[in-house]
């Protein structure tokens, strides 16, 4: 008999008692099958120190334990987070890291600060366009200037703001 016939004799023998000895372990039913023939494969790797006087099914089921063991070490491994859906939850609502925070506050203090700097010309518009979410057109007709001179005088008012902002951070650190 080859060794393929030989494999193949060995899987119908052993496969239904070993698949309910691999359940008795604890194994999850939607993974018995998979460690069964993780059980075969290994037999037929390790077949040549298999003692041909020693019970086939007994090896068999030793080499389930082992891997069974095996899973339960590396399960203990894996859980280092004790519940994985609130580390999850943590990991993404986290805080950022101080420094970070730290700059962000900065810049939005500086804005701040530099936006109540502004004429109050220039502060209606920042405040309509940003806050309030005009658009050029809207401005244009509510401050009597056209679109096209509320997109320039929005463009430097930011360049004023960028430059007075990036002066308080750098102050500030």
């Amino acid at each position: 008999m080859n060794l393929d016939q030989a494999f193949k004799r060995l899987v119908i023998e052993h496969h239904v008692p070993l698949r309910a000895f691999v359940r008795t372990l604890g194994v999850d039913p939607e993974w018995v099958d998979d460690l069964a023939q993780e059980v075969f494969l290994v037999a037929l790797r390790e077949q040549e120190s298999f003692d041909r006087q020693q019970d086939l099914g007994k090896w068999l089921r030793g080499i389930a334990r082992n891997l069974v063991r095996n899973e339960i070490r590396k399960q203990a491994r894996r859980q280092r987070i004790l519940h994985e859906g609130l580390a999850e939850l943590l990991v993404e609502t986290s805080a950022e890291e101080p420094e970070a925070a730290l700059w962000k506050t900065s810049q939005l203090t500086a804005l701040r600060d530099c936006v109540e700097q502004l004429p109050a010309k220039s502060r209606q518009l920042v405040t309509n366009r940003y806050c309030d979410g005009w658009k050029a057109p809207d401005l244009a007709d509510n401050l009597g200037m056209s679109a096209v001179a509320v997109r320039k005088a929005l463009m430097r008012i930011r360049r004023q703001l960028k430059a007075c902002i990036e002066q308080k951070v750098a102050e500030s650190f």
